[in-house]
C-alpha cells in the first residue's frame, strides 16, 4: 500500500519505519526541514533502540522516503496517518492546534478517496471533528467528476519508549476505531503482518478507540501511584515493601508488572494523558476523584525524596555537592519530558546545592531542558561522584545496577546513596561503608509499638471507652 505518515516524531517515525519494513511504500512528512534532512542522512532526532538501523535499511531500500510537502506526499496515498504531537496546555487540556492545522492542510490537497487514520492521542470526539474538516469541501471531485470521500479511523499507539520497535512488530493489541466497514477491511489488511496469530486486532467505534488510549495510560498511572503510596505506608509501619511485592506478584489477579516503588512516573504520555482525561471529566461534570488522586500521589512521591535529602543534611544543602545518576524518565530513552530527575535537580539547586549529573544517553536533552539551571555534567558515572556529599540514583540504567562500590566510596566525600529505584541492598552497601536510603524503606518506632501493646493486646483492639479513659482520666 501507499502510506503517508504526517509527523516524523517519535510515533510517526516508528510507524513509518515498521510499515515500510512490512513491504509498504511510506512517505514521512514533517514541516521541519532540518529534521527531514537529518532523517534522509540516517540520523535520528531522538534515541530509540533498533530504530536507527531500521531507518537506514528502509531508506536504502527505497520503501521509506521523506517530504516536507503534504501536497506532494498524498497524491497517491491509500492511507494517511496523522501522528502529530498533542502536548498539554497549561490547563491540562490537549493542545490540538498542530493536529487540526495538519487536517486543514490535508483537506485542501487530497484529490482521491482516502482513509485518514488518527494515530495521535486525542480527546474523545476529535476524530469526528477532523472528519468534518476533511469533508467540508463537499463539492470536491476527482478527475472523473466523482465526489471524493474521505473516511476517518482511530488507531491509537501503544508504544513504550525504549522498546517501541519491538512493540510495533509484536503488539499486544491493535486497536482500530471506525464507522465504515471498508476502513476496517483495509486496516486489517495493512496490519495483517503484525497480527501473527489473528488475535491482536480489536475493532470498535472511533470514540471508544480514542478513549481506550487514555484508559490504558490512566490504569498504568494508577498502578504506579498505588505501589508508591503502599510503599510509603508500609515503611512508616515498619513493613518491608519488597517482601509485600512478592505477595502481590503471586496473586494472578494483580500480577507483577509495574510493581516497583520509585520516584513516580514521567515521560511524554502518562502525565499529559492523565491531565487531559481529568480536563475532559471536568468539562463533562464528572468528579474523576481517583484520577485526581493518582496525579497528586505521583507528584508527592517526588517531594518524599527531596524531603529525605533535606533531612539527611539537617535542612542545609548550601554548598553540598550532590551527584545524580540518570536523567531520562526511564532507561532506554533520552526523553526527559516530565522526568522526576529534572524536578529534583531544580529543587536541589534552589536549596543551594551544587549538582553534577550523568546519564548515558539523555545528557543533551537534559542540558537543554535545564538551560536556566546551573548543573554540571560528567562524561562518566564515577566522574560526578568525585567529592560528592551524596549520590542520588534516578534512572535504572543497566550500568548503574552493579557499580564498583569501592570506587564510589573512594570518590565520594560523604557516604549516603539515595536509591530512588531500589537497585541496591542495604546490607551490600554497608560492607563498603555506605549508607542506603530508598523510598518506603522500613522504619520502626519502638515507643509507638510499645504503646500499642499495652494491656497485652494491640492498640487497635482496645475499646473506644478504654482509650477515652486514658485520654481523659477520671
Amino acid at each position: 500500500m501507499n502510506i503517508v505518515v504526517i509527523g516524523a516524531g517519535y510515533v510517526g517515525l516508528v510507524t513509518g519505519c515498521c510499515l515500510a519494513e512490512a513491504g509498504n511504500r511510506v512517505i514521512c512528512v514533517d514541516s521541519d526541514l532540518k529534521k527531514i534532512k537529518a532523517l534522509e542522512a540516517g540520523h535520528l532526532p531522538f534515541y530509540e533502540p533498533q530504530l536507527g538501523d531500521l531507518l537506514t535499511i528502509q531508506r536504502d531500500s527505497g520503501r521509506l522516503i521523506f517530504e516536507v510537502s503534504i501536497e506532494d506526499a498524498v497524491e497517491k496515498a491509500d492511507i494517511v496517518f496523522l501522528a502529530v504531537g498533542t502536548p498539554a496546555n497549561e490547563d491540562g487540556s490537549a493542545d490540538l492546534k498542530n493536529l487540526l492545522n495538519c487536517a486543514k492542510d490535508l483537506a485542501r490537497v487530497i484529490t482521491s478517496d482516502c482513509i485518514v487514520v488518527v494515530k495521535s492521542t486525542v480527546p474523545v470526539g476529535t476524530g469526528e471533528y477532523i472528519e468534518k474538516i476533511l469533508n467540508q469541501s463537499s463539492e470536491r471531485a476527482d478527475r472523473s467528476d466523482r465526489k471524493i470521500r474521505i473516511r476517518i479511523a482511530s488507531n491509537p499507539e501503544f508504544l513504550a519508549e525504549g522498546r517501541a520497535v519491538q512493540d510495533f512488530r509484536h503488539p499486544d493489541r491493535i486497536v482500530i476505531g471506525a464507522a465504515d466497514p471498508q476502513c476496517f477491511a483495509i486496516l486489517e489488511e495493512l496490519y495483517e503482518p503484525f497480527d501473527y496469530d489473528g488475535q491482536r486486532l480489536i475493532f470498535m467505534d472511533v470514540r471508544s478507540a480514542e478513549f481506550a488510549k487514555y484508559a490504558c495510560n490512566s490504569m498504568l498511572a494508577a498502578r504506579i501511584s498505588m505501589i508508591n503510596e503502599l510503599s510509603g505506608l508500609a515503611g512508616a509501619l515498619g513493613a518491608e515493601i519488597s517482601s509485600i511485592c512478592q505477595v502481590l506478584e503471586a496473586d494472578p489477579r494483580i500480577g507483577g508488572s509495574y510493581l516497583h516503588p520509585g520516584v513516580g512516573y514521567g515521560g511524554s504520555c502518562l502525565p499529559k494523558d492523565l491531565s487531559a482525561l481529568i480536563y475532559s471529566a471536568k468539562r463533562m461534570g464528572e468528579p474523576a476523584d481517583m484520577l485526581r488522586s493518582i496525579q497528586r500521589v505521583n507528584l508527592s512521591q517526588r517531594d518524599r525524596l527531596l524531603d529525605a535529602i533535606r533531612e539527611h543534611f539537617m535542612g542545609d544543602l548550601s554548598s553540598k555537592k550532590i551527584a545524580v545518576w540518570g536523567l531520562s524518565f526511564k532507561p532506554g530513552t533520552n526523553d526527559v519530558r516530565a522526568a522526576p530527575s529534572l524536578t529534583l535537580i531544580r529543587d536541589l539547586v534552589e536549596d543551594g546545592a551544587c549538582v553534577h549529573a550523568y546519564d548515558p544517553v539523555a545528557q543533551q536533552t537534559a542540558n537543554a531542558a535545564l538551560a536556566e539551571t546551573e548543573v554540571g555534567f560528567g562524561k562518566a558515572a564515577m566522574d560526578v561522584c568525585k567529592d560528592a556529599d551524596a549520590l542520588v540514583v534516578m534512572t535504572e540504567w543497566d550500568e548503574f545496577k552493579r557499580p564498583d562500590f569501592n570506587v564510589i566510596k573512594r570518590q565520594m566525600r560523604g557516604n549516603m546513596i539515595f536509591d530512588s529505584r531500589a537497585l541496591y541492598r542495604p546490607e551490600t552497601l554497608r560492607k563498603y561503608g555506605l549508607k542506603h536510603y530508598r523510598l518506603g524503606q522500613k522504619r520502626v518506632i519502638e515507643s509507638e509499638l510499645e504503646e500499642e501493646t499495652k494491656a497485652g493486646r494491640p492498640f487497635h483492639a482496645r475499646s473506644t471507652r478504654e482509650t477515652s479513659k486514658e485520654k481523659h482520666p477520671g
